[in-house]
């Protein structure tokens, strides 16, 4: 294989992965527990739930949350951050040790105080009623607290850890985050910017106060009673996704670097593409321009026709309007031949920032093993969704090339088009 596309651009190979998910911490775990068609959602038991209208979610239980109080959302995110991308640089076995060449390029949620934080400032007020002049005073001085807050103090710190080169870019787009990630990383090494780039995408946003916003969007699942069942991707009674947590790595490398340095190439990032339709909030656009338009940018981009691409990993996120809209956008790019799709969001729940690189992660690994994850929970069969989900079971399949679908809130979407090792 020329290490040039059809364009004339650095082919974009992968040669390391890492991942931290609820199945799991590690490739290995995490991906058979997704084969196998387990849930990790379950109860919540990092914060109290009562009162609260769901009360499960796709937790990662770290290490240190057993040592004493569970991690808050920013050192939570940069912890599953570098657990990933210390598995997927080792496995790339590249650079010296604390120096790796090329940038970061990180996707991850936007940062705030958290009420641990507040109520923490709220015990040093004296008198009440505590007002904000009165918070911010004793929070004066601070500087733990305002760089573990800050956005691209995770990015920074991360950097300095792994020793990449130039400024790390930190990102943030919605759902379809981690996939950005990997686009900034592959455009880079096509532009011949970098000849490798450390990809991350990471999500700890497991919390009271994301969990309150989104269930006020009526986005999330009640089906509290048996949180195994609860995400229902591409299923008639679908009713919302279920918040997750995790993280995934990848090592970009032009093909030619990987191959003059001996390297495994795990896989290829064959085609980017990227649209946004700014229609609503959290809906997209009815006439589905945006989604359509990702999907067939990304094809094109990789040289491919829609009929090159043998699976799509879905971003199914079990919402009814999603899920509604996937499909529309499937039967306008592939007609009446549309190839298997499923959703990895059935059993691990919507990682959000981090979902575009987790699931990019898991469609090369559904290349290299040929089988396809299957789309758990799915006993009624939506009329209105005339797909192949893959349900239930794990199929056996060939595999070459695999779309993966990244849509989020604000009408950000970023798919991949992810290829076999040559």
């Amino acid at each position: 294989m020329s290490t040039r596309d059809h364009l004339g651009r650095p082919v974009v190979a992968v040669t390391g992965i890492g991942l931290v998910t609820p199945l799991g911490l590690g490739v290995a775990e995490s991906w058979a527990g997704l084969l196998a068609g387990r849930s990790g959602i379950r109860r919540i038991t990092r914060f109290p739930t009562e009162h609260l209208k769901t009360t499960i979610a796709g937790q990662v239980d770290l290490p240190e949350d057993a040592a004493g109080e569970p991690l808050l959302s920013p050192a939570r995110v940069e912890r599953m951050a570098a657990m990933a991308a210390e598995e997927a640089i080792a496995g790339a076995g590249i650079g010296e040790a604390g120096r790796f060449p090329g940038p970061l390029c990180l996707g991850m949620p936007p940062v705030e105080v958290e009420w641990p934080h507040r109520l923490a400032l709220a015990r040093q007020v004296e008198g009440a009623p505590i007002r904000y002049p009165a918070l911010i005073e004793a929070a004066t001085g601070r500087t733990a607290l305002f760089e573990g807050c800050l956005f691209g103090g995770v990015g920074e710190r991360l950097a300095d850890r792994f020793g990449t080169r130039g400024a790390p870019v930190a990102i943030t787009t919605a759902c379809a985050t981690g996939a950005s990630a990997i686009q900034l990383g592959v455009e880079a090494i096509r532009r011949g910017e970098a000849e490798a780039a450390l990809c991350i995408g990471a999500e700890g946003s497991v919390q009271p106060e994301s969990l309150i916003r989104f269930s006020l969007l009526s986005a999330l699942s009640t089906r509290n009673e048996d949180p195994a069942k609860a995400s229902r991707p591409f299923e008639k009674t679908r009713e919302g996704f279920v918040m997750s947590e995790g993280a995934a790595a990848l090592v970009l490398e032009s093909l030619e670097s990987a191959r003059a340095r001996g390297a495994t190439v795990l896989g290829l990032v064959l085609g980017c593409g990227e649209r946004a339709d700014s229609f609503h909030r959290t809906r997209s656009n009815p006439d589905g321009g945006a989604i359509i338009g990702a999907m067939r940018a990304a094809i094109a981009d990789a040289g491919l026709e829609p009929e090159g691409i043998d699976y799509v990993n879905a971003h199914g996120t079990g919402t009814p309007e999603n899920d509604k809209m996937e499909t529309l956008g499937m039967r306008a790019v592939f007609g009446e031949a549309c190839p298997p799709i499923s959703s990895n969001k059935s059993m691990i729940g919507h990682t959000l920032s981090a979902a575009g690189a987790i699931e990019a992660v898991f469609s090369l690994l559904t290349i290299r093993d040929g089988r396809l994850p299957p789309t758990i929970n799915h006993e009624t069969p939506d009329p209105a969704i005339p797909l192949d989900v893959v349900p239930n079971a794990a199929r056996e399949a060939t595999v070459r090339r695999v779309l993966s679908n990244s849509f989020g809130f604000g009408g950000q979407n970023v798919c991949l088009v992810l290829g076999a090792a040559p």
